[in-house]
């Protein structure tokens, strides 16, 4: 077992710095040390701003979290104007963050396995698809497996989405929330 922990902190020590100058080669402002485990894919649209605060977390490699990732974390802007910002201690497993507009993640934010964020419907040449709408995280969130996030939706401090909810509408703080579409299931003490 002491093996394995030192092989992580070994992959983490030589991976880590590497990935963090290529960041910083595609103009992608790093607050801090991140770490990342497996290759995580980074698409920057050009103009477009994406920062990642201190000690994030990106697994992307299959077996970097037990439950299973099904894909790499995939975080991008997809226009000039897009900004997308990360908060501090924030952990991804798998997740996909497609940023049309503006998406922003607090501080401690936790992406269960193979989650999605999304401030757009994607297919802009079809004339059915409405604006993109920011999406705006807080601080504390923790988003269970599966969980999709859609257009305009603002998550409060300290909630809980659960596994394989899609959230169309905004959730406030302190609660924990599920379903499709999400809605409240439990208020939590603060």
């Amino acid at each position: 077992m002491n093996k394995l922990k030192i092989r992580v902190k070994i992959s983490y020590a030589f991976y880590t710095p590497i990935v963090l100058i290529l960041l910083k080669f595609k103009g992608i402002v790093t607050k801090g040390i991140s770490y990342f485990w497996g290759v995580a894919h980074f698409y920057k649209f050009n103009k477009s701003r994406i920062q990642i605060g201190a000690n994030c977390r990106f697994n992307s490699k299959q077996t970097s979290n037990l439950i299973g990732i099904n894909h790499k974390c995939i975080i991008s802007t997809l226009t000039s104007e897009a900004q997308l910002l990360i908060g501090d201690n924030c952990g991804f497993s798998g997740t996909t963050i497609g940023c049309f507009d503006k998406i922003i993640l607090g501080n401690n934010v936790k992406c269960g396995a193979n989650t999605l964020i999304t401030d757009s419907d994607w297919h802009l040449d079809d004339l059915r698809v409405g604006k993109s709408k920011e999406v705006i995280i807080k601080d504390n969130v923790w988003l269970g497996y599966g969980v999709i996030v859609l257009k305009g939706v603002t998550i409060g401090e300290n909630s809980v989405i659960g596994a394989g909810s899609v959230v169309t509408k905004n959730v406030p703080s302190n609660v924990i929330a599920a379903g499709n579409p999400c809605k409240v299931i439990k208020i939590l003490n603060s």
